[in-house]
C-alpha cells in the first residue's frame, strides 16, 4: 500500500484528522424483508436525524447498510453536502436471511466485483467499508463466502472490513478467518455488536487481537442495557485497550430512530463515560480510535 492513509467517504477521500466525533456504526437507510413496515426510507428523517447529531457535536456517521439493502447512496451524498457532516457508506453482504433468494442468487457468484465495483467505481458515491455478517455462535457457509470475498476485495482495495456479529457471538472465530486464514491485518477489522454479549474477559481476549470493538445499538430494550456496557468499556480501557473501542447508535429500524437516536452517543453516553474514565477516553473512542479505524491507504 502507498500513499497517506485516507477515510473515504460518500463525497470522496478525507485526512483521517478531519473526522471528529464519529458514530462509527449506524444506518440512515435499511430496508430487510425481515423488518417488514420497519424500512428507513425516508431522507428528511434521515436529515432530522443528521441534524440532530451535528447539533449535539458530532461530525461524521458511518452507515453500515450493506449492499442491497437500501443504503441509498446518492441520498447519502446529498445530506452529507447538505449537512456538512461526513458520511461513509458500505458495500458488503448481511446475513442470507435479510435478503429474498432470488435477489441473493443475482450476486453470490461475483462478490470480489461487486464489492471492488462499490468501493472504487466512479458511477455512484463510493463506499468506504465492506461489511459482512457472521451467523449465532458460528461461522455458517454463507458467512465464510462472504468474508473470504470481502478479504479479496480488501487486499485489491485495502478497504476495512466491519463485521456484524449476531448478538456478539463467534467473534474469536471471526478474527481467527478474516486474520489467520485470510490474512486481512487485525487493525483493518471492526467487529460489531459486542455490547451485545457482555463478556468482559473475552471482551479483553478479542482486543488482544489488535481488531477494533464496535459498543452499538446503546439503549435498546432488548439487548443489555447501558450499565453493561460501561461496565465493559471500563475493563477494555484498564487493561490498555482504549484504543481498540469504537461506539454507534446502531439505528436499524423505524421504531427505534424514536429511541435516543445517533445524537444520544454524544448528549448523554459521552458525558457519562467522561465522567468515568476521563475526557481523554472519550476523546479516544470518538475522535481518535475511528480515524484509525476507518482510514486505510486505498488502492484505487
Amino acid at each position: 500500500m502507498t500513499g497517506e492513509p485516507k477515510v473515504r467517504t460518500v463525497l470522496g477521500d478525507i485526512d483521517p484528522a478531519g473526522l471528529g466525533a464519529t458514530n462509527a456504526h449506524d444506518h440512515l437507510f435499511f430496508a430487510s424483508r425481515l423488518l417488514p413496515g420497519q424500512e428507513l426510507d425516508d431522507p428528511e428523517a434521515a436529515m432530522e436525524q443528521l441534524l440532530h447529531f451535528k447539533a449535539a457535536g458530532g461530525a461524521a456517521l458511518v452507515q453500515w447498510t450493506p449492499h442491497g439493502l437500501g443504503r441509498r447512496m446518492p441520498d447519502l451524498a446529498r445530506l452529507s453536502r447538505e449537512t456538512g457532516v461526513h458520511l461513509v457508506g458500505a458495500t458488503g453482504l448481511h446475513r442470507a436471511e435479510h435478503y429474498a433468494p432470488a435477489a441473493l442468487s443475482q450476486f453470490v457468484d461475483g462478490l470480489v466485483a461487486v464489492f471492488v465495483e462499490d468501493l472504487t467505481g466512479g458511477t455512484t458515491p463510493r463506499a468506504g467499508l465492506i461489511k459482512v455478517a457472521g451467523a449465532f455462535h458460528t461461522i455458517d457457509a454463507h458467512a465464510r463466502l462472504t468474508m473470504t470475498a470481502a478479504a479479496v476485495a480488501h487486499q485489491e482495495t485495502g478497504a476495512p472490513i466491519a463485521v456484524h456479529l449476531e448478538l456478539g457471538t463467534a467473534a474469536l472465530e471471526t478474527v481467527e478467518l478474516l486474520c489467520g486464514t485470510l490474512n486481512v491485518s487485525p487493525e483493518k477489522v471492526i467487529l460489531g455488536h459486542l455490547n451485545r454479549n457482555p463478556d468482559p474477559r473475552l471482551q479483553r481476549e478479542i482486543a488482544g487481537t489488535g481488531v477494533f470493538l464496535g459498543f452499538d445499538g446503546p439503549s435498546r430494550a432488548n439487548h443489555a442495557t447501558d450499565s453493561r456496557l460501561f461496565d465493559g468499556l471500563e475493563a477494555l480501557v484498564e487493561a490498555g485497550h482504549g484504543g481498540r473501542i469504537l461506539l454507534g447508535g446502531d439505528t436499524t429500524t423505524a421504531a427505534a430512530r424514536h429511541q435516543p437516536g445517533a445524537s444520544y452517543l454524544l448528549t448523554t453516553l459521552a458525558p457519562r463515560l467522561a465522567k468515568l474514565l476521563g475526557g481523554d477516553v472519550v476523546t479516544a473512542v470518538l475522535v481518535a480510535n475511528p480515524a484509525r479505524a476507518f482510514a486505510t491507504n486505498w488502492l484505487n
